[in-house]
């Protein structure tokens, strides 16, 4: 398939630092793309980036065509309906209960009738994994999983065709992060949605991800796993490597 993400020449300076220094990728429609790079390589600043709320200092970034690098909120409206996010902390707002939190998005963009607004949140809150007595609690009231999941939910709240994940099993122990891995599959899957992540779990790249985008020296070599396995970059090298990584590339083999 075509890319439904494209960047081009990005540049993102803070001051005279530069992160990232004509950074290109092609993330393609109905594929897991995972994110990767050293500390202080800027996933989360790229992240912000497609998302429209970081301006680059130059580049552009297509969201399935249009534009996002620059431009004013007001037009960036239609576009923000075709993704959904996952934030690291969930970012969900502790004075609304699970159930508003999801149906938030839905608010800001569409008028629907309140019964068939809760409905919906529902519908969301199932899919993501939630028990129906979960809807009624606060995010004070949910453990790290739990919130993720809500936090998952309202991604889901405008049935996007992209979804968006930062550092989405971080915090969660190995079997709850197993078992998130495989909630994002079968929604990925069951939806075809395509899934941009960040995160530095090798478990989950190596579960998940079709392909893989290395942050390094300001730019981005991307690949599927045998080719970025394969490169020979000395922080790629390290990284994937490492006797854990080799641990998971031979279970990756036994189960493919």
């Amino acid at each position: 398939m075509g890319a439904i993400i494209e960047i081009r020449g990005v540049v993102n300076r803070f001051g005279r630092q530069v992160v990232h220094d004509g950074l290109d990728a092609d993330i393609r429609a109905g594929e897991v793309f995972g994110i990767v790079g050293g500390s202080g390589s800027g996933k989360s600043v790229l992240l912000r980036t497609m998302l429209g709320l970081q301006r680059p200092a130059a580049g552009s970034v297509r969201i399935e065509g249009e534009e996002v690098a620059g431009r004013p909120e007001r037009e960036l409206l239609a576009v923000k309906r075709r993704y959904g996010v996952m934030f690291q902390r969930g970012a969900l707002f502790t004075s609304l209960t699970v159930q508003q939190n999801v149906e938030l998005p839905v608010r800001e963009h569409f008028r629907v009738p309140g019964g068939l607004l809760a409905e919906l949140a529902r519908l969301r809150l199932r899919m993501a994994g939630m028990p129906d007595d979960a809807a009624a609690k606060y995010p004070a009231q949910l453990s790290g999983g739990m919130t993720k999941r809500a936090a998952l939910a309202r991604a889901l709240a405008l049935d996007p065709a992209i979804l968006f994940l930062d550092e989405p099993t971080s915090g969660l122990d190995p079997i709850s992060a197993a078992e998130f891995d495989e909630l994002v599959l079968d929604l990925q899957r069951g939806l075809g949605l395509t899934v941009v992540m960040i995160t530095h779990d090798l478990d989950t790249i190596f579960r998940v991800c079709n392909r893989v985008g290395v942050i390094v020296d300001g730019k981005m070599i991307s690949g599927t796993l045998e080719e970025i396995v394969a490169n020979p970059h000395p922080w790629i090298q390290e990284y994937f490597h490492g006797e854990r990584s080799r641990a998971m590339r031979e279970q990756a083999v036994t189960n493919g």
